[in-house]
């Protein structure tokens, strides 16, 4: 993992996808944001916004995520997302759309690591795009979840190995071990 040209990119962590199952990685994923910026690494949120005939709706009758309070980023949350580096509004699964693409190319930025909600859909489809884009992904396995459950969650991770690669997939204290070493060799500062 190339700390010095990477962002963390955390995956639609709103109120309408946090439940029950959920829930547990909220605490996580606020942990890796506020160390990751406290090394003066960049931070992306994405927002998920569903919208009236959308495929959601047509081909899973799914109605949700159309508006606040839904939409909105959790409040462990919403101060960070409110001072990150960026914000990527999206009405699909991937971070990819046409301007975070200009923004991840005109930022120079060499690896994406990916956090939040859902494992399975958002998580995994930005992960394999970014792969497809020539990005290095990585998934914080620890610092993901499924609104659907832990089931749905490793299913998500099983095909992630898939896609991008086992080697792509880590946890919390490996990506933090990255910036430990890097705070440490003055040579990649």
């Amino acid at each position: 993992m190339d700390i010095s040209s990477a962002a963390l990119v955390v995956i639609d962590m709103q109120n309408g996808f946090v439940n029950h199952h959920s829930r547990h990685v909220v605490p996580t994923v606020a942990d890796l944001v506020a160390r990751w910026s406290a090394a003066g690494r960049p931070v992306v949120f994405t927002r998920y916004f569903n919208y009236p005939d959308s495929p959601y709706e047509r081909f899973f009758q799914w109605r949700r995520l159309q508006g606040p309070p839904e939409t909105d980023i959790v409040p462990e949350l919403a101060e960070a997302a409110g001072h990150a580096h960026a914000s990527v509004d999206k009405t699909g699964y991937t971070l990819f759309t046409p301007e975070a693409a200009e923004l991840v190319r005109r930022a120079g930025w060499t690896d994406l690591v990916f956090c939040g909600i859902a494992t399975e859909s958002c998580v995994l489809k930005s992960a394999a795009d970014a792969f497809e884009h020539g990005y290095a992904p990585w998934i914080v396995t620890d610092a993901c979840a499924s609104d659907a459950g832990p089931d749905v969650h490793d299913a998500g991770l099983l095909v992630a190995r898939r896609l991008i690669g086992t080697g792509q997939l880590v946890d919390v204290e490996q990506v933090m071990g990255q910036i430990d070493t890097q705070r440490a060799d003055p040579v990649l500062e």
